[in-house]
């Protein structure tokens, strides 16, 4: 199971840290989990005041230069708002300076100001969505596409460059809780990448079932379809110090949100709830969020990918560097060994 760290380089008004410091930090976040052997750090998108990660690649191609081995993601391009043409060239790009790192994970986001943003309609969400993803993988087959649709002028075989290094940027599919998103991401014989943000991650099994039932059905082998999870978590010394150090921010920012959607505010009661062995949020001590990873992989099924989602919690610098290290080098080095020890039996 490869484990790493998805963040969408939160930096809330009145915080201290100013935009360009805080994009620094997320550099050193991300050199500091090459480091220490983490195997993915990937970037969402988003387009509000409190994010500064509206244009993903321009980072990930900055942490390419500094980085060596590790795999450099979206988490997610928000494809409806985007022309794929420039995306599938942007990522191309970041997969010649990285030498062959870059993925991509295509979604819908969970916010709408993009759509207003660019002109586009929201009540046309689905469409866009579908018509995108489909040009997007044609242009990873094909370098002079014939293609059209409905959102975007025909390409009539012009030349889409630079070419990546890779043969194919892997490309994953972000999902959230709707069945049809599981059903075509299983279709296409795309890896899915789940988002579990709340309630209990046993819930979502059925869905991970149609997503490879889908798979079954359209040719694909199991082999070829897997399962990542996005997921909030945060690990400290002790299960005590990571739930002090991660409810207030959590609290805060879900509070936020809430108020957006109609939820009422966090209590401390329903984070202790998500933190508990069924719960969804991964946040303790490296024994107990290792504990929570392992039980993640048995109740979906066996995953491919954990994504540890930190960055809104409020964490500051310190503590954000201290949960990458003992991330790798207690939580992700405890697999590996563990690994190793079941090749040897």
């Amino acid at each position: 199971m490869q484990i790493g760290i998805d963040s969408f380089v939160v930096n809330e008004p009145g915080s201290g840290v100013s935009a360009a410091e805080r994009v620094e930090y997320l550099l050193e976040e991300i050199v500091l989990a090459d480091e220490v052997g983490l195997d993915v750090f990937g970037l969402g998108e988003h387009h509000r005041e409190e994010f500064l990660d509206s244009a993903p690649v321009v980072i990930l191609a900055a942490a390419a230069a500094r980085t060596k081995r590790i795999i450099l993601t979206s988490a997610v391009t928000v494809l409806s708002a985007a022309d794929p043409v420039r995306v599938f060239q942007e990522f191309a790009t970041l997969d010649l300076i990285s030498k062959g790192r870059a993925e991509i994970v295509a979604g819908r986001g969970s916010f709408i100001e993009s759509f207003p943003l660019f002109g586009l309609k929201l009540e046309e969400y689905d469409s866009l969505f579908a018509e995108k993803l489909e040009l997007l993988l044609k242009l990873r087959e094909d370098a002079h596409p014939h293609w059209s649709g409905k959102h975007r002028a025909a390409l009539t075989g012009q030349g889409v460059y630079p070419r990546p290094l890779q043969e194919k940027i892997p490309i994953w599919l972000g999902v959230g809780g709707t069945p049809e998103s599981f059903v075509r991401a299983g279709a296409m014989g795309l890896p899915l990448m789940l988002a579990i943000i709340g309630g209990e991650p046993h819930r979502f099994r059925p869905l991970v079932d149609l997503y490879y039932e889908a798979g079954k059905r359209a040719g694909h082998a199991r082999e070829d379809l897997k399962v990542g999870i996005h997921a909030l978590g945060y690990v400290a010394e002790t299960d005590a110090q990571a739930a002090e150090d991660f409810f207030p921010g959590y609290a805060a920012e879900f509070t936020k949100i809430g108020k957006e959607r109609g939820w009422p505010p966090v209590t401390r009661r329903q984070f202790d709830a998500l933190t508990g062995p069924k719960g969804a949020l991964i946040v303790g001590g490296p024994e107990t969020v290792a504990a929570k990873v392992k039980y993640y992989d048995e109740v979906l099924g066996g995953i491919a990918r954990l994504d540890f989602q930190m960055s809104v919690a409020g964490l500051g610098r310190e503590n954000m560097l201290k949960a990458i290290r003992l991330l790798g080098e207690r939580v992700k080095a405890a697999f590996v060994q563990e690994q190793s020890k079941a090749q040897h039996r």
